[in-house]
Parts: C-alpha cells; structure tokens; sequence
C-alpha cells in the first residue's frame, strides 16, 4: 500500500484522504491512531503494531518531528525485533513508500506538528 501524499494535516493513502493519525498495515489502514500521552510514544500505543509482527516501523514524527520516542518504547520494538525508523512525517512517508512492497514495513504517522 503506497500514500499518495502528505500534507500538514492530511495523508492520502490509495485515494482516500484522512486527516487523523494513521497506522498504515500491507492490508488495511487504520484511522484516527491516538497515543495515551499525546506527543510521547509509549509502548501500549503500539500494541496493534506489535501484533502485527512487521520487521520494520517507519514513524512519521509530525511535521516538525514532536512526536518523541522515549528509550523504553525503542526497547519494547527491540525486543520484539522490531526496527524502528523515526523520521519527521513528510521523510517517513518517502521512506515508507520506499519499503511499500516490502511485507515486514508498517508505518504510522502524526500528521501535525
């Protein structure tokens, strides 16, 4: 599954726009992602994602990149072998397409700041 394009406030991912947070799986898009602590990622925001196995995470850290990744969620995807790619939202969605035919990426992304 390749975006489209992005924008400050919007993604496009095979036609539809969505203007909430996402979780882009090989099969399925997930709308309206939220984290528990706003623009810190913690482990439990990304329980779907580790259910999921993939091998690679490419994060959209926002637009200008304020979603932080503390030292324990790295260690949770770690130990689940998961490699993390976190890079501010409009570079994530370039490496994600980058990797969309790749069955192991999945990418999430913050769409603002």
């Amino acid at each position: 599954m390749r975006i489209d394009r992005y924008r400050f406030g919007e993604i496009v991912i095979g036609g539809e726009a969505y203007a909430r947070d996402v979780i882009v799986f090989r099969d399925r898009v997930v709308s309206g992602w939220r984290r528990r602590n706003g623009h810190s990622l913690l482990p439990e925001d990304l329980r779907d994602v580790a259910a999921a196995s993939p091998s690679t995470l490419v994060l959209g850290r926002g637009a200008l990149g304020m979603l932080r990744v503390p030292a324990e969620t790295g260690r949770y995807l770690a130990k689940r072998g998961i490699r993390l790619v976190a890079l501010r939202t409009a570079a994530a969605v370039e490496e994600y397409n980058r990797r969309a035919d790749d069955p192991g990426a999945v990418g999430a992304f913050h769409l603002t700041c």
